[in-house]
């Protein structure tokens, strides 16, 4: 009963370890450019000099601004919507819609714009979205959109800049 015991103990202590340093792992944020090769490529210095503090933490490291945060959800002007990272544009103004999230969300992408791909990060799966040209992190995708796609595009805005029509 003893050595059951202990056994039993040792499986937990190790299955207990595996999820912090697994959580850790997740959390930690991972260079994009570890993804994939892109058109557009920079060493990681070259990226944090290029972009602020907020642009390189989302667009490099996977990371999410606040919600409520960024100026690019009140934006209501005619436009696009660019990468911060290589200037691609991503949406276009007409597919903008207030989702109540706090992130700019949008029911489409332009086309040849965005990669995905899944993310098993926050216990959860997701789909994650990329610019297509330089890689960078901008948000996930979900299936809870308005018509006509049914999907909600919900981007940080850190990785968009909008140029005016």
């Amino acid at each position: 009963m003893n050595d059951m015991t202990m056994n039993r103990r040792t499986l937990l202590g190790a299955g207990a370890a595996g999820l912090v340093g697994g959580t850790a792992f997740v959390l930690s944020g991972r260079p994009s450019e570890a993804r994939g090769r892109f058109e557009v490529q920079y060493s990681d210095a070259e990226w944090k000099t290029r972009l602020n503090p907020s642009q390189y933490s989302v667009l490099r490291q996977e990371k999410t601004e606040r919600a409520g945060s960024s100026p690019l959800n009140k934006e209501k002007r005619r436009g696009l919507y660019v990468c911060a990272g290589c200037g691609l544009p991503l949406f276009a103004s007409t597919t903008k819609f207030e989702s109540g999230t706090g992130w700019p969300s949008f029911w489409k992408p332009l086309p040849k714009a965005i990669g995905t791909k899944e993310d098993n990060s926050l216990f959860a799966t997701r789909t994650e979205v990329h610019c297509r040209r330089c890689g960078g992190h901008i948000g996930h995708v979900f299936n809870d959109g308005p018509r006509p796609t049914g999907l909600r595009y919900c981007m940080n805005g850190s990785a968009m800049l909008f140029r005016p029509a």
